[in-house]
């Protein structure tokens, strides 16, 4: 098997989610990459049912504060997602009728113990999704992970 070795960049952010893309524009300026879709992101997702993983490229921002930051730094959203699903609160069907701080509480909120053991599982799942982006690119990754 032949080994094809690639430059990858891990960053955490130190900035709140919320500023997000005051972190990743200057990443992206010190590395000098100018195309967007070689950024891949990771970022919980309200749409999805907890545990459930999606790959996308580019897409809307759903309410998104973070990558509403990384828009309008990097004048952009067209970047991988891995988008992982942390579901709504109990008893929301719909954002529009979600205030602030439900929304707020909830997604900064400790999860239940069977919510907690899925989210474990999926991170994992998240960190595979990622090595296969970089290995073998989106549509096979989507094929493979977008799947319920």
């Amino acid at each position: 098997m032949d080994c094809v070795f690639h430059d990858i960049v891990l960053a955490v952010p130190q900035t709140f989610m919320n500023d997000s893309g005051r972190a990743v524009r200057p990443l992206l300026k010190r590395f000098g990459i100018k195309d967007l879709s070689r950024l891949i992101v990771i970022h919980d997702e309200l749409d999805l049912p907890v545990g459930r993983l999606k790959v996308k490229l580019g897409g809307g921002l759903a309410g998104h504060n973070g990558l509403r930051s990384i828009r309008s730094h990097c004048h952009s959203v067209d970047f991988m997602r891995v988008r992982i699903g942390i579901g709504k609160p109990t008893g929301a069907a719909n954002n529009d009728f979600l205030g602030d701080n439900l929304l707020t509480n909830y997604v900064l909120g400790k999860p239940g113990k069977t919510e907690r053991a899925e989210l474990d599982q999926v991170v994992v799942r998240a960190a595979n999704a990622v090595e296969s982006l970089i290995r073998h690119g989106l549509e096979p990754t989507m094929n493979q992970y977008n799947t319920p």
